[in-house]
């Protein structure tokens, strides 16, 4: 399992970028790029006040979203013609009647628009759901956070009960563990999901399919009468403190030892499938059916091979340990899903992999 930072430096950061975020709302209409193809503005219709951004690729991404541009079009646009993407962007904007959220970091002098939302996007912060469950492990021995790490993208926490364990297979010990994540940025809902930590080669295998999610989406959001700035009322401060309790029971129930056996069950059904067609091509197919990259493919080949188990089970082990070869975080935890998911394989679908 890829580590990322300690936990007292995720804190630390997640502090830093508490400090740092500002969210605006403002009509479209109010919106602009610049000419240069990276400056955004947002316009207050009643005060004449303007916010001014650098932005981020994720950003731009979401721009050419809500305003239907094909991203490919858009990508060409900003590298040859910033001028022209300005034009086709701001003429767009023009004519929405409908406001959105402008969710912002300030990286040193550099105010950086980080991600367009929707009006009614409800803001669950990264510091909000660490506060939230974390409490819930500290102080003793039996629980400990293998694994955490806040990305541009995402937060992860992945915590391991080393009091529940078994065996998949005499001698390969796996432990209950879950993971929380959480976007900031529109990029998925908080998730809750049990997480199996097994212990031969500290692999992580995130279980997709008996998690829960909860999306980002609730009551309109504020803004200041004479700013854009957001501010929370009431009423949502009561619905976020009831959604933290509610999270803080779903962490619980993912690690529960009745939901790690019936993991533990679905992993111990793939052991005894076995990998009848020639390794590589099974290896092929299943990568360009789970989009695997060559680069991941040529490491899940290596550690299948190397660890002698031609299997179902043993495939998916290869896909988590190639995850610990991957730079990014958010890519290694998405193959730590994969993983499961390749275990799991409907027969069809493994037939046709094996068949390959």
């Amino acid at each position: 399992m890829k580590t990322g930072r300690n936990l007292n430096e995720l804190m630390v950061e997640l502090d830093r970028q508490s400090k740092a975020k500002k969210d605006y709302i403002g009509p479209g209409a109010g919106m602009r790029l610049w000419d240069d193809g990276h400056t955004f503005e947002i316009n207050h219709p009643g005060t004449g006040g303007q916010e001014v951004f650098n932005t981020s690729q994720l950003f731009h991404r979401q721009v050419a979203s809500a305003l239907g541009i094909p991203s490919k079009y858009y990508d060409v646009m900003q590298e040859r013609k910033p001028d022209l993407l300005a034009e086709n962007v701001n003429s767009w904007f023009a004519d929405k009647e409908n406001s959105y959220m402008v969710r912002s970091m300030q990286y040193g002098n550099v105010r950086m628009a980080r991600a367009l939302l929707s009006e009614r996007y409800r803001r669950i912060d990264n510091m909000e759901i660490a506060a939230a469950v974390l409490p819930l492990f500290a102080g003793t021995e039996q629980y400990e956070v293998v694994s955490c790490e806040v990305t541009e993208n995402r937060l992860y926490l992945k915590i391991v009960n080393h009091r529940l364990e078994t065996a998949v297979v005499p001698g390969d010990y796996v432990q209950a563990g879950v993971m929380i994540s959480n976007s900031e940025v529109g990029l998925g809902a908080v998730s809750v999901q049990p997480l199996l930590y097994r212990l031969v080669c500290t692999n992580g295998m995130t279980v997709n399919d008996f998690g829960e999610r909860r999306h980002h989406v609730g009551r309109q959001a504020k803004a200041m009468d004479d700013s854009f700035e957001l501010y929370s009322d009431e009423t949502m401060e009561a619905e976020d403190k009831a959604f933290l309790l509610k999270l803080r029971d779903t962490t619980m129930a993912a690690i529960d030892e009745s939901q790690f056996h019936k993991v533990v069950s679905r992993l111990q059904e793939s052991v005894g499938i076995p990998i009848t067609g020639p390794v590589q091509n099974v290896v092929e197919l299943t990568s360009r059916t789970f989009g695997i990259n060559q680069a991941e493919q040529e490491g899940i080949l290596r550690y299948l091979i190397e660890g002698g188990d031609l299997s179902m089970y043993g495939l998916s082990n290869a896909v988590t340990r190639a995850s610990q070869d991957v730079e990014s975080y958010d890519r290694a935890t998405a193959l730590e899903g994969i993983g499961w998911q390749v275990a799991t394989m409907e027969p069809t679908l493994w037939k046709e992999v094996n068949n390959a």
